[in-house]
């Protein structure tokens, strides 16, 4: 089943999501126009919860920079094989934040996933393979996030829900939710950015990714992991975990499945990401005030990818203008990785975003002004 990307697919029939492999698991197969090229891309996607009736129930969760579609359960799910939890276990589940007895909760690989080289974890980017036979190498195009969220829109219209009742996410996925926020507010009206900025700062830009460049030039996978680790743990969190557990064993599994096109692939894209450019603020704000969107961000305060700060002020400046944006800030000894590693922090406050009341109806005037690169 495929279908193109530059349509919005209201109203198409299609067919049932392909199962593809343990029950929960569903393979998107669409072809999606990627930097304006059309290119055939297979994602692949977890699931928990059911879809009810009215389809409106679907909560989608968005992973974060080297995460997978494995953002919940245990090796029974027959998913996580090294029987580890899912990196979003604490808050998905039956009876949890995201609570699966009620919500049909969904998980969607990026494009170019790091983890490319696990055999279950399906993408399509620079590692895979070309329709000649041959991997995309540099010949894949440079998306961005505008064409991650188009790839998502076409998950949504092919489970059939009318509207996402909420999107989530914590760093590189709290950007995709930020995303949903600004371009189609009156599809995603409950939106959580967890340790992420409304745009990609200095630390992101200026530090990180240059030096990114650098390591992975002359230490290549292995170093571009280390500077990962480094910026994600931050120091305490790596004399935390690593003082009597040795790095380089944590490192080699890493290895295993990720690979350094995608690492490069997702760290140049994370700087793509800025609100201001899909709509000026003071409109952007107006937009979430007409159509009631919910709004929950979450920093951490020794973050070294998104200082708390870059939020904290774009958070004071949503609420001044009608918004209602709950935010929450925290500290962690985990550092940047208190998003996936803490989420005690955030978890009552997610409870009640999605459990809060429905936003009004949007008329379709405010519908037609949906904000689009």
């Amino acid at each position: 089943m495929q279908h193109n990307a530059q349509g919005d697919g209201a109203g198409e029939n299609r067919d049932a999501p392909q199962r593809a492999g343990p029950p929960g698991t569903l393979l998107l197969e669409v072809t999606a126009v990627l930097a304006g090229v059309p290119v055939p891309v297979r994602l692949g996607a977890q699931t928990w919860g059911t879809l009810n009736a009215a389809h409106d129930n679907a909560v989608l969760v968005c992973h974060h920079y080297t995460g997978t579609m494995r953002a919940a359960g245990v090796i029974q799910d027959g998913v996580t094989p090294d029987g580890t939890p899912g990196w979003w276990d604490d808050v998905i589940g039956p009876g949890k934040a995201v609570d699966t007895d009620t919500y049909f909760v969904v998980c969607l690989n990026t494009l170019s996933n790091v983890q490319v080289l696990d055999s279950a974890v399906v993408t399509t980017g620079p590692a895979t393979l070309h329709p000649d036979g041959q991997p995309w190498g540099e010949r894949f195009p440079a998306w961005d996030l505008g064409d991650l969220y188009a790839v998502q829109l076409q998950l949504m219209h092919w489970l059939g829900v009318p509207h996402w009742h909420a999107v989530i996410g914590p760093s590189f996925g709290g950007m995709q939710a930020l995303q949903w926020a600004a371009r189609t507010p009156h599809l995603a009206p409950r939106v959580a950015a967890i340790a992420a900025s409304p745009a990609a700062g200095p630390a992101l830009r200026d530090a990180f990714a240059p030096l990114l460049h650098d390591v992975a030039a002359s230490g290549g996978l292995e170093g571009a992991l280390r500077l990962i680790s480094l910026f994600g743990f931050g120091a305490d969190g790596l004399a935390r975990h690593f003082t009597d557990m040795d790095f380089g064993t944590y490192l080699r599994s890493r290895l295993e499945v990720a690979s350094l096109p995608h690492v490069l692939d997702i760290g140049r894209v994370v700087l793509t990401h800025d609100l201001s450019r899909i709509c000026p603020p003071d409109r952007l704000y107006a937009r979430w005030r007409d159509t009631g969107l919910t709004l929950l961000t979450a920093n951490v305060t020794v973050d070294q990818f998104f200082p708390a700060a870059e939020m904290r002020a774009f958070a004071q400046e949503s609420r001044a203008a009608g918004v209602a944006h709950t935010h929450v800030e925290f500290a962690s000894a985990n550092g940047h990785l208190g998003c996936i590693m803490d989420t005690s922090a955030f978890a009552g406050a997610l409870r009640a975003l999605l459990e809060s009341s429905r936003p009004p109806v949007v008329s379709p005037e405010v519908a037609a002004g949906e904000a689009h690169d």
